[in-house]
């Protein structure tokens, strides 16, 4: 351990003293407590295990995991971006970020930006752009895709939440309130139909589902998250999509 190294017990204190969404292992047997499964999503997304000499950009970086994973498997540049968790107190904003790249001795870059400010001419061009459980919380969803290929020069990764999964049509589903995860940040979600139209109009070429939604047995048996929500919530999941704009 160096010297400008915290100790395991004063790691372990800094860690408790912080709202964690992500789980990360900081070493000295140190994981942070966060909510998501964020190994399992990892393992879900299919992030190419080896991104040597690639560029990597992270949209809703969050406490930062995916961004220093990406790092750990090559990466020679990774930008973290992020505006509303590092704003936001109550998840204490971007202190989980800064304290595992510190402890890390990561080489992360950070940038303070809402989706909509996204644009080749602020950022550049980037080998694999992660856009993970982000797409469903914002009010203009395809304004942010467009965003997206932009800077996505090869391949971009997007994990969302998928609705009206029995639609034979591309659709998307609307919520005016907390009617998703009683989450008043959810807007939109698409079906998976939805989401392929959707990357193809703003450039993507090849569109590939990595991860999809539970089964349906599962989703029949599972218990609604909201009284009367039960048939509703039967027609959503998760998917992962890896879509790139060359080479098809």
């Amino acid at each position: 351990m160096s010297s400008t190294q915290p100790s395991p017990e004063s790691l372990q204190q800094q860690v408790d003293g912080i709202r964690w969404f992500h789980r990360i292992d900081l070493g000295d047997g140190v994981v942070t407590p966060g909510l998501d499964d964020t190994p399992a999503k990892l393992r879900r997304i299919q992030l190419p295990a080896d991104l040597t000499g690639k560029s990597i950009l992270d949209i809703g970086a969050w406490d930062g995991f995916f961004s220093f994973e990406a790092e750990k498997r090559g990466a020679k540049r990774v930008t973290a971006v992020d505006s509303y968790c590092w704003s936001d107190e109550s998840w204490a904003g971007k202190s989980g970020f800064d304290l595992a790249r510190r402890q890390l001795n990561s080489q992360v870059e950070d940038r303070f930006m809402e989706v909509e400010q996204i644009s080749a001419a602020e950022l550049g061009g980037y080998d694999v752009v992660l856009f993970l459980g982000v797409l469903y919380h914002l009010r203009h969803p395809l304004l942010a895709l467009e965003k997206l290929a932009e800077v996505t020069d090869d391949l971009l990764i997007l994990e969302t939440k998928v609705d009206l999964l029995h639609a034979k049509i591309p659709a998307m589903a609307f919520y005016q309130d907390r009617e998703l995860n009683r989450d008043p940040t959810n807007w939109w979600a698409p079906n998976i139909l939805g989401l392929e139209h959707m990357l193809r109009s703003v450039g993507f070429g090849h569109f590939e589902v990595v991860s999809r939604p539970k089964p349906l047995w599962s989703r029949l048996l599972r218990k609604p998250t909201q009284p009367g929500q039960w048939w509703r919530e039967v027609q959503q999941g998760r998917v992962t999509i890896h879509a790139r704009k060359k080479g098809y």
